[in-house]
């Protein structure tokens, strides 16, 4: 089974290791990388690493802004999109979760009974606590994580869709495809949930133009969660406010983003089960000494970065103003009121 990856980067060189080896090891055999306006070395490691066959890596066709959009306009084009049995649009922060058999992404599509796509639902990570950038795992780091049904104040939480290559696409949206038009009932593509569940119609029609991209997520992750790791460290969190937004451009990454993100009233751990086998994988790819040299290389780059923005006064403001945030978001903390007045 061909299972292909697709992805945009800016700035992503400390972590894109362990995202490929992770992935390899849940069952993707094909990855195309985008890049652009990168200062850490992220392409560097990904030229390197299409030479030696492991990823494709083009640079991002978008002519200033609508990044993620462009390239995946242009992947359409792309023989190993072209070529691949499943599709898997998902970012480098972005680790899908399998919870049923060895975790694997054949494993969850045989438990959702093999339809034409599979919307996994979002779990946002919160900061833990970790101020320092360390050069260790993601998914072994940050285990905090908010109420799995409720995500601030919203019960639809934002979803990622692996599908069929022979899935009807009109176009692929960064978060799910969207059907072409005009297709009879019979031949409707069938769509789940992260637990096998049939998607709702409206979602998969897009009818609800607020609802495009999620759905409630009560028992939504029975086979399946997508860990979404958006805060990392402290340290990580201002590098990466500092980069924008790989996606589209004049979107940052602020107060209130992290505010939301950084619920931590959960522990979640299920993903741990892959810590070992994703160091032995990572260890893998590390033995190549060029491929480790441009990774310690792109650490290195990473501190400087905010060790250059920790010399800015603005910069000091905000991380101080982060650590000292509340672990509860605005909207969820003004639902408590209204919930706490009413009694």
């Amino acid at each position: 089974m061909q299972i292909t990856a697709v992805t945009c980067v800016k700035n992503e060189g400390p972590f894109l290791i362990e995202w490929i080896a992770y992935n390899r090891m849940i069952g993707v055999t094909d990855f195309l990388f985008y890049s652009n306006d990168c200062t850490d070395g992220t392409d560097t490691i990904l030229d390197a690493l299409a030479a030696k066959g492991i990823v494709q890596h083009l640079p991002n066709p978008a002519k200033g802004r609508a990044y993620q959009m462009e390239a995946l306009k242009d992947a359409r084009d792309q023989d190993v999109v072209k070529n691949a049995d499943w599709l898997w649009i998902a970012d480098v922060d972005e680790f899908l979760n399998i919870h049923v058999g060895n975790g694997t992404i054949p494993e969850l599509i045989s438990a959702c009974k093999n339809p034409h796509a599979i919307s996994v639902t979002f779990q946002f990570f919160a900061n833990g606590g970790i101020n320092e950038f360390s050069d260790q795992p993601v998914i072994g780091q940050f285990t905090q994580t908010h109420n799995p049904n409720i995500w601030t104040h919203h019960t639809a939480i934002e979803v990622k869709t692996l599908f069929r290559n022979d899935f009807p696409v009109k176009y692929i949206g960064a978060h799910r495809p969207f059907m072409k038009a005009g297709i009879s009932k019979k031949d409707r593509p069938i769509w789940t949930d992260g637990a096998g569940r049939e998607a709702q119609w409206k979602f998969r029609t897009a009818a609800n133009k607020s609802r495009i991209r999620q759905f409630p997520a009560g028992g939504a992750r029975k086979f399946a969660t997508l860990n979404h790791y958006a805060l990392r460290s402290l340290d990580s969190y201002l590098v990466k406010n500092d980069r924008g937004d790989v996606n589209r451009e004049k979107r940052a990454f602020d107060h209130s983003y992290w505010c939301e993100r950084n619920d931590a009233a959960w522990q979640e751990t299920t993903i741990l089960r892959h810590l070992s086998g994703l160091k032995k994988e990572m260890s893998k790819l590390l033995e190549d000494t060029e491929i480790a040299n441009l990774h310690a290389q792109s650490v290195g780059l990473h501190q400087a970065k905010r060790d250059e923005l920790l010399a800015q006064p603005e910069y000091r403001e905000m991380r101080d103003k982060l650590l000292t945030s509340p672990k509860i978001a605005a909207q969820e903390q003004a639902l408590i009121d209204f919930l706490e007045g009413a009694k």
